[in-house]
């Protein structure tokens, strides 16, 4: 981003767009952060989970991405140059291929994983979960990686979220969008 552009306070995608490619952000309701460089454990996470989301979705209509994978969030159905809100999360199913297009997804995914990291858990945490929560993300998962924790959101029928459970980084998580989908983290073992 230039100097010129860090000095006002609301973004769009169309500015988001002219930003140099080195370096990586996301726009929350116009506001622009920064991404850090994720660390180590951060990426292994990132690595094994779309790993073994990639050998599930395999033969199903489903698709998988991971960061940098731009996500448009509309607000109602405006035009892309003036949506104020793009998150790259660390993991994005999207069921509806319709959402998927050159840039990226423009609406909701089905499923976010985000990986807690300091500079980036506050806003995982609380402002993007309740983004995702009013942009209708079904199912939505914050992990701890030091702590070995964490957390699974499913919106219900008021389209609001429920935490539906924590869990241990321990043992097997059943997926609640794909109930023959669990989640090892065996792998944790060797990196912790």
């Amino acid at each position: 981003m230039n100097a010129a552009l860090k000095q006002r306070d609301y973004f769009t995608y169309a500015n988001y767009c002219q930003w140099s490619e080195e370096e990586h952000w996301e726009l929350i309701n116009g506001d622009a952060y920064m991404m850090s460089a994720p660390s180590r454990l951060h990426q292994e996470i990132v690595f094994e989970i779309a790993g073994q989301i990639r050998n599930y979705l395999k033969g199903k209509p489903c698709k998988g991405y991971v960061a940098p994978f731009d996500v448009r969030l509309p607000k109602k159905n405006e035009q892309d140059d003036v949506i104020d809100t793009v998150v790259q999360p660390d993991i994005a199913v999207i069921c509806d291929r319709n959402k998927l297009d050159d840039k990226g997804c423009r609406g909701a995914p089905d499923w976010i994983i985000e990986i807690l990291s300091p500079a980036t858990a506050l806003r995982d945490m609380d402002l993007k979960r309740h983004l995702y929560e009013v942009s209708g993300v079904k199912e939505y998962w914050i992990i701890h990686p030091t702590e070995q924790w964490g957390m699974m959101y499913l919106l219900n029928e008021q389209q609001h979220y429920e935490q539906v459970k924590m869990f241990a980084l321990s043992q097997t998580t059943q997926v609640a969008l794909f109930t023959d989908l669990q989640i090892e983290w065996t792998f944790l073992e060797q990196e912790i």
